[in-house]
């Protein structure tokens, strides 16, 4: 039986390597991602453990219950959407996860201070250069390359806590529909997309506006509230494929820098609602920039485990990194359409373990990172640690020194572990935690 997790055999000091006591990642000479070599500096913080996750593609691996959902979408589309008995919507399932921080941020005009540029939140290879934190990073060059209707799906990567429905690699689909006007509006020349103050072919000489909560201000009323009919209509169709006709859904004002007017779509799930997707007519500029001038398009962008763990009553994110035939079986040559209902394999204890320690000086309770401390216990635990929780902070009232608590959650999927087992692993990752950043172990 394949293991689940990476034991803890190698050395710590190539773990440390990733690390240093100012809880940024350490400048190294180089980082190697498949046989290619990029320059590392004080952006670097990817590690290890999170690389070696590059190139497993679930959506892709047959009887893993992510590629279920995705061809369950993908059929959706090819279905709903043909020109001339052809699939209107192209498919790209195996894009790089490596890309600019021009792609995953200017691109599509996040700002330069947006907190989801920091490193806290992404997996940086250089300052330049990181995985992506969404699928939506391959929208401008794909536009660029005169698509107008596609889906990406891939394996995105971000920086988060640990618990049973987080894991710092997941699975997006983002789409992006494009129409001129004569496929907006068939019949009808009087309507437009632009405002008459908009002229396609000057397009940079316009300065597009998101004051108005309806609409673009180059956008007329007719073609935004047309896009967000079909685009509304288009996502409920497709969650009522994947969930049912009876599924009760509503949908939610939101901001994403991409899109205006945008959106999320909720859906009733187990007395309450859980949100799916996010969408909205793709800002003006990032279609003036990849090219297009004369089109107004929609996007939206999905979580697969989210779904498969809803559609399949999957408790633990973990388990899509399963390769126990115990667990894959369960999905094996079904019907897609099936209504699958998970069967736990086994069921073992958790083992929980707490970690005190004394910050150093240039640190509080406050300014410490920590997703910078969750890595590094995933680093040596493996994907055997199930959770990780901030349990207390503490200012000593006399030394003024800063404290932190968390809990370590220990679970195996596979088989039961035993408390002196864990007891190892949580003193390597003492070990690694005072090495990494001066802490002091209570």
């Amino acid at each position: 039986m394949t293991k689940l997790f990476l034991k803890t055999n190698r050395t710590l000091s190539a773990i440390l390597s990733n690390y240093k006591y100012s809880t940024a990642a350490k400048s190294v000479a180089a980082v190697q991602i498949k046989g290619k070599e990029f320059i590392s500096d004080d952006y670097t913080n990817v590690t290890p453990k999170i690389l070696s996750y590059l190139g497993k593609n679930l959506h892709l691996q047959k009887n893993n219950p992510l590629s279920i959902v995705r061809q369950r979408i993908v059929n959706y589309f090819y279905s709903s959407f043909t020109h001339r008995g052809h699939p209107s919507f192209s498919i790209y399932d195996n894009l790089s996860p490596i890309v600019t921080t021009k792609q995953n941020f200017d691109d599509l005009l996040i700002p330069s201070d947006h907190p989801s540029r920091v490193k806290s939140d992404c997996y940086y290879i250089n300052r330049d250069t990181l995985l992506r934190a969404h699928m939506t990073a391959h929208q401008s060059e794909l536009l660029r390359s005169g698509l107008d209707n596609f889906l990406m799906i891939g394996d995105v990567y971000r920086r988060d806590e640990i618990d049973s429905t987080h894991f710092p690699v997941f699975h997006q689909v983002d789409a992006v529909r494009s129409q001129r006007k004569e496929e907006l509006f068939p019949g009808k020349p009087d309507l437009e997309i632009f405002e008459p103050s908009f002229d396609v072919n000057n397009p940079h000489m316009f300065i597009n506006s998101i004051d108005d909560p309806m609409k673009q201000s180059c956008h007329t009323l007719e073609a935004t509230k047309l896009m967000e009919t079909q685009l509304k209509s288009h996502l409920i169709g497709l969650t009522k494929v994947l969930f049912g006709d009876s599924i009760k859904y509503r949908w939610v004002d939101a901001y994403f820098p991409f899109t205006h007017p945008s959106w999320e779509l909720e859906i009733y799930y187990e007395n309450k609602w859980m949100e799916v997707l996010g969408c909205g007519i793709v800002r003006n500029e990032i279609l003036v920039n990849a090219g297009p001038s004369n089109t107004i398009a929609y996007a939206f962008g999905l979580g697969l485990e989210r779904l498969a763990m809803a559609l399949y009553k999957i408790p633990d994110i973990r388990l899509m990194w399963s390769t126990d035939t115990g667990f894959l079986t369960q999905f094996e040559n079904i019907d897609l359409n099936a209504s699958v209902t998970y069967k736990p394999v086994s069921s073992y204890p958790q083992c929980t373990n707490d970690m005190s320690f004394w910050l150093p000086p240039n640190l509080t309770v406050d300014t410490f990172m920590s997703n910078d401390f969750y890595d590094l216990v995933r680093d040596v635990g493996g994907d055997i640690i199930e959770q990780v929780k901030l349990k207390d902070k503490f200012v000593h009232p006399k030394s003024k020194k800063h404290s932190l608590c968390y809990s370590i959650i220990y679970r195996h999927l596979e088989r039961t572990l035993t408390q002196a087992e864990v007891n190892q692993i949580h003193k390597e990752i003492e070990k690694a935690v005072v090495d990494a950043f001066g802490v002091a172990i209570r």
